[in-house]
């Protein structure tokens, strides 16, 4: 049987569909997966479908999951176009004791960025395990907005070389250092509360909708949430 003829589209199709494409926002999803964060880790699942059905509602969105845990263990997904199957994949995740690994995933959010444009980052997590001044580092040189929402209310705190613990002098909050990352990105800081769950899906979707519209999308939102993140934001 000889092969059916192959079909191209023609110009203007193939203009359209690479516009899709383009249009496509993509985030990065980045999370703390270590032993604190169990207790709210299904709540961060269930949010997930509220952020992608906002982000349909102007455009689409791709969404990639990184975390850690463990002693040594940092993973990222493929890009999912569907909230099901990213929802599917955070399902299957369970948290692990282990040290923060902030510095790995700030440096795949540049390395993804490098390779095609990544439109922001959400991070979400509850310590500082790592010398703050190496995250203000990698931080400074990303060119991606990142998103901070922090859990508890901690000291940042690392272990150096001999096994000892450090602390910062002065002491600095875990809410600083997650306020300092989200300015020097150009992104926004807020808390991640298990007690305000709809306030927490609110901030996810305005930054769903800034990852797919950008800024006059978010601002377009008029909703307490965007308009906390647009304060922040240069």
């Amino acid at each position: 049987m000889s092969a059916l003829p192959t079909t191209r589209p023609s110009p203007r199709v193939a203009a359209l569909l690479e516009k899709m494409r383009r249009n496509r926002g993509r985030l990065i999803f980045a999370l703390d997966a270590t032993a604190s964060r169990e207790p709210t880790w299904d709540m961060a699942s269930q949010l997930q479908a509220a952020m992608f059905e906002q982000a349909a509602k102007i455009g689409g969105l791709d969404v990639q999951l990184v975390f850690y845990r463990g002693a040594d263990e940092v993973r990222h997904t493929s890009w999912f176009s569907d909230a099901h199957e990213l929802v599917g994949r955070m399902n299957t995740i369970r948290c692990a004791a282990g040290q923060t690994k902030i510095a790995r995933v700030l440096r795949h959010i540049r390395s993804e960025h490098e390779r095609e444009k990544i439109n922001a980052a959400i991070f979400i997590g509850d310590a500082i395990e790592e010398p703050p001044s190496e995250l203000y580092d990698i931080a400074a040189s990303l060119s991606v907005p990142i998103f901070m929402f922090q859990e508890g209310d901690g000291l940042a705190l690392y272990v150096d070389q001999r096994g000892e613990i450090v602390h910062e002098h002065p002491p600095q909050k875990v809410e600083q250092v997650f306020r300092e990352l989200a300015r020097l990105t150009n992104g926004a800081y807020a808390r991640f509360d298990a007690g305000a769950a709809a306030k927490l899906s609110e901030l996810l979707q305005a930054v769903a909708v800034f990852v797919v519209g950008g800024r006059k999308a978010l601002a377009n939102q008029h909703t307490d949430s965007a308009r906390k993140l647009l304060g922040q934001m240069k």
